[in-house]
């Protein structure tokens, strides 16, 4: 069996090891990869000819990843959880009790488990390379650092900073790391090795240092028990806020550093083994590891079979609105390719590049960009009223007004402009891509594209191939959206496509529940307590309520008799209410900060709303269970090729609560039987359009989602 781990003592007395996980692409903890540590650890306590060890990785571009989901996901008895922390603490501890000098070289990623043996290091260096990043993101997947580090950080880099890094599971680059006090070097890659070894040789023999209250941040919030008491219950009060109490795995972790805070490190291992017992167990953990996978499974895939991708050297942009500018951003910030960004009208072009600008100095703020990086890249964005340079262009994604007759007629004046083989992509968010390519010559190069707005946030691109679409085509955009750093779900070309099919059935029912006299806020507090990041009237007022019933009448033709709309729905935007984008919609806005819902909306609909509250569960019935109705329909009619497609584009796309791993997953948690009776009691009390369908009912029959369409 290869070894996972490869150690080396040279004559200066200066020892290497090694971390190579073999047949992996990134080191991972697995089960077989603790036990050999243990039996390196062994052999490496009773060694005398070793003056100072450093834990390198075999892999390039990756330290270590953590530890092994799999195992994760397998465990369901909470003393096997519990078990495997101590494991982990029992290792980690006896890496720290070496009789020689630790030297953790961090060269790419380093997470979890990664960091946590890293914590239990003497020193800590990283190389500067771009890709170099630290973090314990545990509370991901539903549990929290349960190796050390919910103990060990917090004494070597201070409370607060360390529940930042803990409370969210995010990363920092090497610089920010340096800052923190997270790493004790940052070296140049080219010379990271060398660098290295002069570092371990320097401390080669000298005495461990001593992390029991000299490695403690001096800060005067930290140093008494007021002032830490102030500080947690902070932490506590943001984590409630942002977590609306569905997650419990950021207030476990922060119990558990307080514990080891206030009552010392062993009595913090504890704390974190019995946390992890409880946490690694829960339905919540199985969820997002769930989430976790269906992440990993999409990077594996690759469109249409049969055809590779082209390279993309050149871009370009039709429409520079929001959508446009923000697109037009993120192809210069994630591919550094120039892009031109193409309008009929000056002030347009004015607006998108100023979207842009404000885009790269966000990230300037945030210090995720130098100035002249920005700079930089905000040079490649490059205006124009005309088509010039569009004929170098080999991708052209349009991004314009929503209206098939405008669409069709740009997309046949384009391709007089562009080669043969350039693929014409549109943001659509409804119209068949066949109609918009209907006019277009080789139509088969016409491909759907659709961004989710706000295009930098949200991680979804639903790559839409119509019928004869060429694979090539399909396949081209399908790579160019992972360049951009999003996640493409393939979708055929049917109206809606996937997620506003789904998301008009909830949206709808949201109105359908206004017109029987529901108060806005009512239905906007229900669904956010069931975990959705807003709720529907917030929703429309976002989208902008003249795009929403644009969206709903279109659908609303396509679908008929199961998607019937209120007759009052176009009032909203005759009205001049559009939503946020004009600070005038269902609710009252400051400039662009949200207040109150707006009364005076009740009158403009002849609407009469109740006083009392309504049950929020039977409102979260009637809107959720159409969307798994329908979503059945999308997979009988291969809308998209399985219930893991419908589940990871309503999370990136909608924000669906990743903690009830999908919408799929929930319903078949909840059982589909018990959701087909409910829809049929809706159906005999509010209306025809709860019936289950055929595709539901096959669908229970077959047992659940996963099993019929996994």
């Amino acid at each position: 069996m290869a070894s996972n781990f490869h150690l080396e003592v040279g004559a200066d007395r200066l020892a290497t090891l090694t971390f190579d996980s073999p047949d992996k692409k990134v080191n991972i903890f697995t089960r077989t990869a603790l036990q050999e540590l243990e039996r390196v650890l062994e052999e490496l306590s009773g060694r005398h000819d070793v003056g100072c060890l450093i834990l390198l990785s075999g892999k390039p571009g990756s330290f270590i990843a953590g530890a092994d989901v799999e195992e994760i996901a397998r465990v369901t008895d909470p003393v096997e959880a519990e078990a495997g922390s101590r494991v982990g603490h029992r290792l980690f501890a006896a890496w720290e009790a070496l009789p020689f000098p630790t030297v953790a070289a961090i060269r790419g990623v380093c997470l979890g488990g990664g960091l946590e043996i890293s914590l239990a290091s003497t020193w800590r260096v990283a190389s500067d390379r771009p890709d170099t990043r630290l973090g314990l993101p545990e509370v991901q997947l539903g549990i929290l650092p349960a190796w050390g580090g919910s103990t060990r950080l917090p004494r070597l880099i201070g409370i607060a900073e360390a529940l930042d890094l803990i409370l969210t599971g995010k990363t920092v680059a090497g610089r920010k790391a340096l800052k923190l006090g997270l790493v004790d070097a940052l070296m140049p890659d080219a010379r990271f090795l060398d660098e290295v070894r002069d570092f371990a040789l320097e401390r080669a023999g000298q005495k461990r240092r001593d992390d029991s209250g000299a490695g403690f941040k001096e800060l005067l919030l930290e140093k008494n028990p007021v002032g830490r008491k102030i500080l947690f219950d902070q932490a506590r009060k943001k984590t409630l806020e942002q977590s609306r109490g569905h997650y419990p795995a950021p207030l476990r972790a922060l119990e558990v550093v307080r514990v080891g805070i206030e009552q010392g490190v062993r009595a913090g291992f504890d704390a974190e083994a019995r946390a992890a017992a409880e946490l690694a167990t829960s339905k919540i953990s199985k969820n997002l590891v769930h989430v976790f996978h269906l992440t990993e499974n999409a990077k594996k895939e690759n469109g249409l079979a049969g055809a590779e991708p082209r390279r993309v050297r050149h871009t370009a942009v039709l429409g520079a609105g929001v959508m446009g500018g923000g697109i037009a951003q993120l192809i210069a910030d994630k591919t550094g390719l120039p892009v031109r960004m193409k309008d009929v009208r000056d002030e347009a072009l004015a607006s998108g590049m100023a979207h842009a600008a404000a885009l790269f100095d966000k990230q300037v703020q945030r210090r995720r960009l130098t100035a002249p990086e920005a700079r930089r890249r905000m040079a490649l964005l490059l205006p124009t009223l005309d088509y010039s340079g569009f004929s170098r262009a080999d991708l052209v994604i349009e991004a314009i007004v929503e209206s098939l007759g405008v669409k069709q007629e740009v997309f046949a004046e384009t391709a007089k402009h562009v080669r043969a083989d350039a693929v014409l992509a549109s943001n659509t968010s409804s119209l068949s891509i066949a109609g918009i390519g209907a006019r277009t010559p080789e139509r088969s190069r016409v491909v759907g594209m659709h961004f989710f707005n706000p295009v930098d946030r949200m991680p979804l691109v639903e790559v839409i191939a119509a019928e004869g679409s060429d694979p090539a085509a399909v396949n081209t955009v399908f790579a160019f959206t992972r360049k951009l750093g999003k996640t493409p779900i393939l979708v055929r070309d049917t109206p809606g496509f996937l997620v506003n099919r789904l998301l008009m059935f909830y949206s709808t029912e949201a109105f359908w529940l206004l017109d029987e006299g529901c108060r806005m806020e009512d239905l906007d507090r229900a669904m956010t307590d069931w975990g959705m990041p807003v709720g529907p009237i917030t929703l429309a007022d976002e989208v902008g309520i003249d795009v929403a019933t644009k969206v709903a009448h279109i659908l609303r033709d396509a679908f008929s008799d199961r998607l019937p709309v209120p007759a009052w729905l176009d009032k909203v935007p005759q009205s001049g209410r559009l939503g946020t984008k004009n600070g005038k919609g269902f609710y009252l806005y400051e400039g662009k900060e949200r207040k109150g819902p707006d009364p005076s909306i009740y009158s403009l609909l002849g609407l009469h709303p109740r006083e009392e509250a309504p049950d929020p569960g039977a409102i979260a019935d009637r809107m959720v269970l159409p969307m798994v109705n329908e979503a059945a329909r999308c997979l009988e009619e291969g809308v998209v090729r399985s219930a893991a497609d419908v589940d990871l584009a309503l999370i990136f796309g909608t924000g669906f609560p990743p903690f009830r791993g999908g919408l799929c997953r929930w319903a078949d948690q909840e059982g589909l039987n018990q959701i087909v009776a409910t829809l049929e009691r809706l159906e005999s009390a509010v209306g025809d359009r709860f019936r289950p369908s055929d595709a539901l009912r096959a669908t229970a029959e077959a047992g659940g989602f996963y099993a019929r369409f996994g």
